[in-house]
């Protein structure tokens, strides 16, 4: 292969010390593993001091800028596929049955198809999974708790947290992160993507990789995004009613549901009520006395991949999407009929992207390659 293929195949690497680390993991779009690759830049680098940081390849499309990155947690090929696997294996759960990828199911546009989550203990959840597509952007996320704002504390939360108890794994309990440590791939892929921190995986460092895999969840290459950039044909005539609808003056819904990733959760206070009020008993809408002014006020979820996510709503009540947008009738500002309701739909289901839903990077890893159980892999069957 001549030095000109090499260039026009590989995977965008600033060819840093840093840079090969991430060579060696990543893969471009033909499989092909850029070991060979990065030895040829060792060899030419000769022992050079590093230049820099290697620069990470999100993939973005046209207009997009990356999503925001922790300054104590910056991107690199590895630590995402440190995160991938980590985001698919049960055993970080105190049932060894439940993985984030549980709930956040790829196929469904990570989300899991049901109105709440049992926890591995057995404890109902309390609202339903959203979706992932995106979340690198949102400054919200969570449906209620304005103060999880960050990816890494989210990661933690259905870990180790209690009310309710999701993964339930205990604090302070080092015995998985032991285990993880100890196995080959494991130890192979996080002194790689955390340099300097030694083959010892910690919690700390595994929702910072978990983290970086999630930003990674980019989608914006359904049907709707190829019309924008020109394909006519791309959507049918009828999502096209629904969009003149959706982005017209009689429901506004883009107020709410707005830009590239049809949600303002990406804003400061990107919650909203959607009822007339609440009826006894219902989930009012915080978890604290401290978020009571919270009460009857939800984030605002993106509609990207919302056909293939259903149940919606914060509670997972609205089975359809046309009883979703029904539940809707108290903020639009027209009235909404029965003729209305196809062609919103038709729009909506032109927001899925199937590269989000079916690529590999994104899926479970191989876990038998490192002779690992397959069992161990979240990959529920639809």
């Amino acid at each position: 292969m001549t030095p000109a293929v090499w260039a026009s195949a590989a995977p965008a690497v600033t060819f840093t010390m840093a840079g090969i680390l991430e060579a060696v993991v990543a893969r471009g779009s033909n499989g092909v593993t850029w070991t060979a690759l990065a030895f040829a830049t060792l060899l030419s680098f000769g022992g050079a001091a590093p230049a820099g940081p290697a620069a990470f390849d999100w993939r973005l499309p046209p207009g997009w800028s990356p999503p925001p990155v922790p300054a104590d947690n910056p991107m690199n090929a590895a630590k995402v596929e440190l995160g991938r696997w980590l985001f698919y294996d049960r055993r970080l759960s105190a049932s060894g049955e439940m993985a984030c990828a549980s709930c956040h199911q790829q196929a469904r546009g990570f989300s899991d198809g049901l109105p709440t989550h049992v926890g591995a203990t057995g404890q109902p959840g309390l609202r339903n999974a959203m979706a992932l597509a995106n979340v690198g952007w949102f400054k919200e996320l969570t449906w209620v708790d304005p103060t999880i704002t960050s990816l890494e504390q989210q990661a933690h939360t259905p870990m180790y947290g209690a009310h309710p108890v999701e993964m339930g794994l205990p604090p302070g309990d080092g015995g998985i992160w032991r285990k993880l440590s100890g196995e080959a791939c494991y130890s192979r892929l996080t002194p790689r993507a955390f340099p300097g921190a030694g083959a010892r995986l910690t919690p700390d460092l595994a929702v910072k990789a978990i983290a970086a895999f999630e930003r990674t969840l980019i989608s914006a290459d359904a049907p709707f995004d190829r019309y924008r950039r020109g394909d006519a044909s791309a959507v049918s005539e009828q999502a096209r009613k629904g969009m003149a609808l959706f982005y017209g003056p009689r429901f506004q819904c883009a107020v709410c549901h707005v830009g590239p990733r049809f949600t303002d959760a990406d804003k400061p206070d990107g919650r909203h009520a959607i009822g007339s009020g609440l009826l006894p008993g219902e989930d009012q809408g915080y978890d604290t006395p401290a978020l009571a002014v919270e009460q009857g006020r939800y984030r605002t979820p993106s509609l990207r991949n919302v056909a293939l996510s259903a149940p919606y709503l914060h509670d997972g009540s609205a089975p359809r999407l046309e009883d979703a947008i029904v539940a809707h009738r108290g903020v639009t500002f027209g009235i909404l009929t029965a003729d209305d309701l196809p062609p919103l739909v038709a729009f909506l289901k032109a927001l899925t992207d199937e590269t989000l839903t079916t690529s590999p990077r994104f899926g479970p890893p191989n876990f038998t390659k490192c002779k690992l159980p397959a069992r161990i892999l979240a990959y529920p069957a639809l």
